[in-house]
């Protein structure tokens, strides 16, 4: 049975929708959930920007945004490594030691600019803990490579006719792994 979910597709597919369901799901049973998400910041029906949520804790931080002046830039963004490094790549570092499965919304080329961030993902994805994960769907990268070859990831890429159903099948998974 495979351990590490990583969930692709095109842009507005619903990938973190469909971790927001997982998670839900799995705490509803009781089942700690640690690691990051990230979603849009919106200026009316302008994306401006992506901020950083700590699964565990709801602490917030800014990956990217539109209005920054430094930080590596991707596309229209410019990247926030110190939130980065002190919200992604630190709740996952916590979501090794206190949670039973561990959740990474995106794996993407903003986040792979920051090198914590990246010795994170590989300690979680070392760590034998349940991992779930998002990954962008051009991204290529020698992170993303080795995690995608490992006999315990599987990839599944969403799309209309599966989003629904792909996260209960990866949370009756998790319970089952679980024995819960």
């Amino acid at each position: 049975m495979k351990r590490i979910w990583l969930l692709t597709g095109r842009p507005g597919i619903g990938k973190t929708t469909a971790i927001f369901r997982i998670v839900d799901a799995l705490r509803g049973r009781n089942v700690s959930v640690g690691g990051v998400i990230s979603l849009e910041i919106r200026e009316g029906n302008v994306r401006v920007g992506f901020k950083l949520i700590d699964v565990r804790t709801g602490r917030e931080g800014i990956l990217a945004h539109v209005n920054f002046s430094i930080g590596p830039q991707v596309g229209k963004y410019r990247v926030n490594l110190e939130d980065l490094r002190s919200i992604a790549a630190q709740s996952i570092l916590d979501a090794i030691n206190s949670s039973s499965v561990i959740v990474c919304d995106e794996i993407g080329p903003m986040e792979l600019y920051s090198r914590e961030f990246r010795e994170a993902v590989l300690k979680a994805i070392e760590s034998g803990k349940i991992f779930i994960g998002t990954i962008h769907y051009r991204v290529r990268d020698k992170l993303v490579d080795y995690v995608k070859s490992l006999n315990e990831t599987m990839v599944i890429e969403l799309t209309f006719s599966n989003r629904d159903e792909v996260p209960k099948a990866i949370v009756n998974q998790v319970l089952s792994m679980l024995e819960l």
